[in-house]
């Protein structure tokens, strides 16, 4: 005979069997003869056994087995790291397995410390796996783990915030190295190497330092983007980045070309050299440093068009900035995993002076006028007035046929030039030759 199922508890009952043992519901769903009245449960939870096992995301029933499947329906239920958040003081992360893949190769983590002389300093890393090497799920985590860690240490012990940075991309990339030979996976040598990408930030006194190896980006989005203008930090290590900066493709066409995302730089036993990037600046205004895969930026590539998916509330509600950006990627149709950290700014509290005096690496260098000769004293005057109302700019160019630029002679239609008169005292010039001899 067969075994059934309880209706209201999904017990298994035997054939035999009228009622529950478990629930005392019959057969037909009603309660026993003599059952407590409904509510009785919920007013005494000590004395109604645990449910078997966590509940089913899709049906609601507690069948989900070992195997991360309901035996009830058959759905697969969500891993840990398929959809991941992390909010601190000053800073948050949210990571998505996004729609089309069936896992997220994706890892982050932020974190906070104190720096030796008590100043408060957050940190992010963010890793993407690549897809076509071996355990890059392994690779993302173990980079991400390696370089927090080392950050942290580094951070405490009072190292410059630079040298900190490629300090812990150094040991990511080790790390993540060494998974090729560790013997916790299978020998596939039809398969690259475990390898990943990297970008991590450090934030500290409103200072900013970025590193980055790969196609992981770091974008600034102040909170007026009126008066400021959002910026992409990184460079990527692809193909798309390679064309275009050797001028043979536009950046859209680049990134139109199906090998636009082939990295060039990353985390891995197959990288030959890892070469790190490294970017420190002091921003002006306030905002948020967004650090993030390609999962998002593949929807809103520049910094002006992913800024306008920004909460204009981000520097104060890290975590919800995050969660809204990551929906924004599943609903443009997720097509890869999706992680961001987004990490508040507030600049340090400096006078106007100051301010304007501090370099950053957005600040480009500014030409000014070369020193001209002292004018003549009948003209010093319209010659001050000219200096001040002339504005720094970038350096002029001279006008083509201008004296500055003077057009070359017009060479002539045909023949040959006539010789220039010879001065008296010269002897006579020589007849021109003809340039081939006579033909009979």
């Amino acid at each position: 005979m067969q075994q059934t199922e309880c209706p209201s508890c999904f017990e298994p009952m035997e054939p035999e069997d009228s009622f529950c043992n478990r629930c005392g519901a019959g057969r037909d769903g009603r309660a026993a003869p003599g059952a407590m009245p409904a509510g009785w449960a919920g007013a005494h939870p000590e004395a109604v056994p645990a449910q078997r096992g966590p509940v089913c995301v899709h049906c609601g029933q507690p069948r989900v087995a070992p195997d991360g499947y309901c035996e009830g329906c058959g759905g697969a239920q969500p891993r840990p790291r398929d959809h991941m958040e992390k909010a601190l003081g000053g800073v948050a992360g949210v990571s998505d397995r996004g729609v089309r893949h069936h896992r997220n190769e994706d890892s982050f983590t932020v974190a906070a410390t104190s720096l030796p002389g008590g100043e408060p300093v957050v940190v992010a890393v963010v890793c993407d796996g690549v897809s076509s090497s071996d355990r890059p799920d392994e690779a993302s985590e173990t980079a991400v783990d390696a370089a927090s860690e080392s950050l942290l240490s580094s951070l405490e012990a009072g190292r410059d915030h630079e040298e900190a940075m490629r300090r812990a991309v150094a040991d990511a990339a080790k790390a993540v190295a060494d998974l090729a030979t560790d013997g916790s996976g299978p020998v596939r040598p039809e398969v690259n190497a475990p390898a990943c990408t990297f970008v991590s930030a450090i934030a500290a006194g409103g200072r900013i330092t970025i590193g980055w190896v790969g196609d992981t980006r770091a974008y600034w989005i102040p909170d007026d983007r009126v008066a400021a203008e959002p910026y992409r930090l990184t460079q990527d290590d692809s193909w798309a980045a390679r064309m275009v900066e050797a001028g043979l493709m536009a950046e859209a066409e680049a990134y139109a070309d199906p090998r636009a995302h082939a990295i060039t730089g990353w985390l891995g036993a197959d990288a030959e050299e890892v070469v790190p990037h490294t970017l420190e600046f002091t921003p002006h205004v306030p905002g948020v440093l967004l650090i993030c895969t390609d999962g998002l930026w593949n929807y809103a590539e520049a910094a002006t068009d992913l800024a306008y998916f920004v909460r204009p509330d981000a520097r104060t509600e890290p975590l919800a900035a995050a969660q809204t950006l990551v929906k924004f990627a599943v609903a443009a149709g997720g097509h890869d995993n999706i992680t961001v950290a987004v990490l508040p700014i507030d600049p340090p509290a400096v006078s106007v002076e100051e301010a304007e005096q501090t370099p950053t690496a957005l600040d480009l260098p500014i030409l000014r006028r070369p020193a001209a000769p002292a004018p003549a004293p009948a003209f010093a005057e319209f010659a001050e007035e000219d200096e001040e109302d002339y504005e720094p700019t970038l350096p002029d160019l001279p006008v083509i046929g201008s004296a500055a630029a003077p057009l070359p002679p017009a060479a002539p239609a045909q023949g040959p030039v006539p010789p220039a008169p010879a001065a008296p005292t010269a002897p006579p010039p020589v007849p021109p030759q003809p340039p081939h001899p006579p033909t009979a």
